[in-house]
């Protein structure tokens, strides 16, 4: 049985940096070597601070799940400044704006997280998002009827830009209540937000998500409408202490940006995979009520969310025989627990028809425990309608990647393809 080997990590941060070209390149193959020679290992957060890395499933799902690990590091005893907030100014994002990216519902501890998540989820329940499909379906189809349109001279369209983003921003941008002349707006604050080589670009787009829900907002507040945001500045404005003015706007920026943002990647990175794996795609074709797991072995294999956010130990912890202590970062790695042979039979196989002997979700491409991800349903559903709705449509669609293969945006914590290019074919 091994025994804790807890080290000075703030005088020696060493192992794996999450900024390393060859994690970045081939997350899958890098943090699966760590999972298996270093399940729990010290490595580098992007600025180059220690940070613990948890690979394993089981350790994932512990670490996700533990209420021990705080995401909030002022919940942490003897910590007194948010290293979240800090982390954000020394990469150069101003300091005025970055409580409203580093303090979201995402980053909370109750009883802060389940005051604020509870304003929100009504509007995420399964049923509400079950009547919400046929509008999904529309845009989808409304969507594909235009993709000719935007063929290129080569005859390719580029499916992230015509196809995978504009899907969950539509739907978002309506449930939320973002006019439709201001959604590129969001569009391409989403992508500077994740730029993490260029400090410039995140900071500016932060800066105008912030304004523009605050423009929203007095807009809203003269003349009311009938959507979620309404419902929010309702309970701000009769209530103040359910939500704060800053809650309020963290909360819309947060909702529209995660909203959007990782259902619009695993379209992405879904429709490339059943591309390169034909087997798999004509199974769903012959079978397209399999589209729901389908979805669910696509987060597995490909989901586009690598890491969590960093959770931060409020005592002393032993994760797989190491001893991490009180305050250290820790970040639990969704891409090697969904792929970690322990769990998962020849884990590397895309198989849309896995099954498993236990009920209840197996992966954690939408995380675990109290912050599993609030619009789940709303994402396997877009992912169910895209999917299936898309390969009815260009049943003689085909990858247009380069010879130097698909081009990967190297963020890390996220897998997202910078352009998907396709031949539509002919119906």
């Amino acid at each position: 049985m091994s025994t804790p080997t807890g080290r000075d990590s703030a005088a020696d941060p060493g192992g794996a940096a999450l900024t390393d070209p060859a994690l970045l390149a081939d997350p899958y193959t890098g943090f699966g070597r760590l999972r298996e020679t270093e399940p729990v290992t010290l490595g580098r957060n992007l600025d180059g601070s220690p940070l613990w890395i948890v690979t394993r499933h089981e350790d994932v799902r512990a670490v996700l799940d533990d209420p021990r690990f705080a995401n909030d590091p002022l919940s942490v005893p003897g910590i007194e400044t948010d290293k979240r907030a800090e982390l954000l100014v020394r990469m150069g994002l101003s300091e005025e704006y970055v409580a409203y990216m580093a303090d979201t519902l995402l980053d909370a501890d109750p009883p802060d997280h389940t005051r604020l998540r509870k304003l929100v989820s009504r509007a995420f329940t399964v049923r509400r998002v079950n009547a919400l499909r046929p509008r999904v379906e529309q845009i989808t189809d409304d969507l594909l009827d235009r993709l000719p349109d935007h063929a290129g001279d080569d005859g390719t369209v580029d499916l992230i830009e015509h196809f995978a983003y504009p899907l969950p921003i539509t739907v978002i941008c309506e449930m939320v209540g973002v006019p439709e002349e201001d959604r590129p707006l969001w569009r391409r604050w989403g992508n500077d937000l994740i730029q993490t080589d260029s400090p410039e670009r995140m900071d500016r787009a932060l800066v105008g998500t912030v304004e523009h829900v605050r423009a929203m907002i007095a807009k809203r507040r003269a003349d009311p409408g009938d959507d979620l945001l309404d419902a929010l500045i309702a309970v701000r404005d009769e209530d103040g202490d359910r939500l704060t003015e800053k809650e309020l706007i963290t909360m819309v920026l947060s909702l529209v940006i995660a909203g959007h943002e990782t259902t619009a990647n695993l379209i992405g990175n879904g429709t490339l995979a059943l591309l390169t794996h034909p087997d798999q795609l004509a199974l769903l074709r012959r079978d397209p009520e399999i589209a729901p797991r389908a979805v669910h072995e696509l987060m597995r294999w490909c989901g586009p969310v690598l890491g969590s956010r960093p959770r931060w130990p409020t005592e002393d912890v032993t994760l797989g025989g190491k001893l991490i202590r009180q305050g250290e970062p820790v970040m639990a790695m969704v891409v090697g627990a969904n792929r970690d042979p322990r769990r998962f039979e020849d884990p590397d196989r895309l198989d849309i028809s896995r099954t498993y002997a236990t009920r209840g979700e197996q992966h954690t491409g939408f995380g675990h425990g109290m912050h599993y991800c609030l619009g789940a349903a709303l994402a396997r559903q877009e992912g169910e309608v895209a999917f299936t709705r898309l390969f009815e449509r260009y049943p003689k669609l085909s990858p247009a990647v380069p010879e130097g293969g698909p081009e990967w945006h190297p963020r890390p914590g996220l897998r997202r393809l910078v352009r998907l290019p396709l031949h539509l074919g002919r119906g």
